[in-house]
């Protein structure tokens, strides 16, 4: 757990001791409904959820219904469930922006008035181009002025109220604010603020053709529902002063922004567009299959609410981006799930006749529920001649280091007898079909014999005549690698992270038999199967034919990585007739390092002055750095799919600086910047508000 409070509640609690609140704490968790929740956004919910609680304040969930041409009530629905899966308490506020429209656009038509905002005429390129314009050498330019800037008051009203009719076509003209067009902050160029959508909206139906934008919806919504302290993820940092300048503008309460750094895994990808298209493609079977990264979908696999909440807690807040290892999401599941019942299960069976064994005879076994808990009881399991055991357990010609069953190998079954092998029969196809063994007497309970004869090995089991036959779904990871998709390119057909699909996410076994005691269980028990990790009850079960799903394995499949830890956003590979630095490079100092070599790297921090994309490289930006040297430095990087170049101009950026420049689509590359996670969802690791040149350590 962390050991004391993060930075958030320090403000928090700085706030609290000046006053400035009136004591008053109010956060809010504002999603948009056009997708299900995913693992990143457990983190903004338990943070915000958990402030309101530890200050005795006030949480609402608010949609941020904006955009009506991806929404659904599907969404609105799976959010809510989420939202209060996880603890958030939002009690009777539950908000949409929709609701706030009339108000929205009485004060767009305020900064009208003010002659602080305009219609543009603009085709959406056009208007790109003229908030980023770059010198020949690729430096930021001030932004050149839209020629509808100056516009009357008059003529903006007229135009907004025949936008808001409808007389327009989307596209023909969209509402701008009126800031600055030569700010180094991309964002305070003249933003837009209403677009044309004629799309029906999820619940105002038709009533509007004109939607708000993200940028000024946001801190309005804030500021109508009395929110204190609007807790956002680092990629809104920039959007601030922009949202301040709003707020401001129509002096309206204003409430504070702080930002924190996104919950990002290896092994997995968290656009939603990208996760769209998984649902899509019926590579998963929707959005709550159980190995996709949503909220949903965890719920459905048996991940625990409080597993989540102890393992965002122990990770701590921080305004820091890394990429925690998977694998302590998945050991902070199996620790949460510990504490529960035992049962057996055999997955894939093989048949064990007990030779000597009465055929009539059953016997009713006493086995714990669970081997360190006492008070959790017994159990009666039955115990006949004919059981069934995994075909794992079995070795026709067994190894040194097996030490199961095989012919003439003795084993003790969990909580019943020892056997011994004595032969076997195959099928037609010459697959082992059948053991028949003979078991010990004197080994009731699995005790050791009167002789002191020693075994090493001990099996699950259920029996026979008694087995409730059940479908039970093994999940694994959904990608193989680390970095899904960082290592190919898109192509039309095919997103570069479905070639990292893992083909064996899925192994059904239709044909499991489990102890009778399962028989009883009902949708969300979880249990541990003996022996192969932790299931619980899927949703699609029903009376007579119960359905499994692997939570988790008992022990991790991987050997555990570094907690945490930046990822290289690394550029693509150089084409072969651009494999080697231009001729005219010059010779790098000692000091440089070969790309991979990473044991004696140089962190500086920079700022990105320019940025534009890389020709025929969908995926390559070229950037245009200021380290604190005597000129800024070309750097190109693969990152183009997480950001356009407007966004990322006036970024702080972290840059390996003693890398050996690189060849890439001709463009020499001194440098790399640092990232952390692939695709959408792809971040930047920020230094802080740092002189460029300044070390990272």
């Amino acid at each position: 757990m962390s050991s004391g409070p993060n930075f958030i509640e320090e403000i928090v609690e700085a706030d609290n001791a000046s006053g400035k609140w009136k004591g008053k704490v109010h956060t809010r968790f504002p999603p948009e409904p056009n997708g299900y929740l995913h693992v990143g956004h457990a983190k903004s919910i338990i943070l915000n959820a958990g402030l309101a609680t530890k200050y005795g304040g006030k949480f609402n969930l608010r949609f941020d219904d904006t955009n009506p041409a991806k929404e659904e009530q599907e969404y609105v629905d799976s959010i809510i469930s989420d939202v209060k899966w996880l603890g958030g308490d939002f009690e009777d506020r539950l908000f949409y922006a929709s609701d706030y429209f009339d108000q929205m656009y009485v004060w767009a038509e305020k900064l009208i008035e003010k002659g602080v905002a305009y219609v543009c005429d603009l085709p959406p390129d056009e208007m790109s181009r003229q908030r980023t314009p770059q010198s020949p050498t690729g430096t930021l330019l001030p932004g050149i002025d839209s020629p509808f800037r100056n516009r009357s008051v008059t003529e903006n009203l007229d135009l907004f109220r025949r936008m808001k009719k409808g007389e327009f076509a989307p596209g023909k003209c969209v509402l701008r604010a009126k800031i600055d067009m030569a700010s180094g902050n991309i964002n305070l160029r003249d933003p837009v603020m209403y677009r044309i959508v004629k799309e029906h909206h999820h619940r105002q139906g038709d009533k509007w053709c004109i939607y708000a934008s993200y940028d000024w919806a946001h801190g309005l919504e804030d500021s109508i529902e009395g929110i204190t302290h609007s807790i956002c993820t680092l990629e809104f940092e920039n959007h601030r002063p922009l949202y301040d300048w709003f707020l401001d503008q129509l002096g309206i309460h204003h409430p504070q922004q702080i930002e924190f750094a996104k919950l990002l895994f290896t092994h997995t990808i968290l656009s939603k567009r990208n996760l769209r298209r998984m649902v899509a493609d019926k590579i998963v079977a929707g959005w709550d299959d159980p190995r996709m990264p949503t909220i949903a979908a965890f719920r459905r696999r048996g991940y625990r609410a409080s597993a989540l909440r102890t393992l965002i807690e122990t990770l701590g807040v921080t305004k820091n981006e890394s990429v925690i290892d998977i694998g302590r999401l998945e050991e902070a599941v199996r620790n949460d799930l510990a504490s529960v019942p035992r049962r057996m299960a055999v997955l894939d069976p093989i048949k064990v006749v007990i030779t000597n064994y009465p055929a009539a005879q059953v016997e009713q076994l006493e086995l714990d529920n669970h081997p360190k808990d006492t008070a959790a009881g017994k159990r009666s399991v039955p115990f006949s001649r004919e059981l069934y055991v995994d075909r794992d357990d079995f070795m026709e010609a067994p190894t040194k280091d097996f030490f199961r069953l095989g012919p003439g190998r003795e084993v003790r079954l969990r909580g019943a007898y020892w056997i011994k092998c004595e032969n076997f029969v195959k099928g037609a196809d010459g697959k082992v079909i059948e053991l028949q063994c003979t078991y010990d007497p004197a080994t009731r309970g699995g005790e050791n014999p009167p002789d002191g004869r020693k075994v090493k090995g001990t099996i699950h089991w259920v029996s026979a005549a008694h087995a409730l036959t059940a479908e039970v779904r093994v999940y694994e990871r959904l990608f193989a690698v680390e970095a899904p998709g960082a290592a190919h390119e898109d192509t039309e057909a095919r997103p570069a992270f479905m070639n990292d699909l893992n083909p064996e996410s899925l192994i059904v076994r239709n044909n499991a038999k489990l102890e009778p005691l399962l028989g009883s269980a009902k949708l969300g028990d979880t249990f541990q199967f003996e022996r192969l990790g932790y299931f619980n009850v899927d949703l699609d079960s029903k009376p007579q034919a119960l359905v499994f799903n692997r939570t988790m394995s008992l022990n991790a499949s991987t050997p555990a990585k570094e907690n945490a830890r930046p990822v290289v956003a690394a550029p693509a590979k150089p084409a072969k007739s651009e494999s080697k630095p231009a001729a005219a490079a010059p010779t790098p100092p000692p000091s440089e390092i070969e790309f991979g070599d990473f044991t004696k790297v140089v962190l500086k921090a920079g700022k990105v002055k320019a940025a534009e994309k890389v020709e025929k490289a969908d995926k390559l930006l070229k950037l245009t750095v200021d380290l604190g040297e005597a000129a800024p430095r070309t750097i190109v990087s693969g990152i183009a799919e997480a950001f356009a170049p407007d966004q990322l101009i006036g970024r702080n950026v972290v840059v390996v600086t003693n890398l050996k420049p690189r060849a890439l689509k001709g463009i020499e590359s001194r440098g790399m910047i640092l990232a952390a996670g692939s695709g959408k969802a792809l971040q930047l690791i920020n230094p802080g508000d740092v002189v460029p040149g300044s070390d990272v350590k």
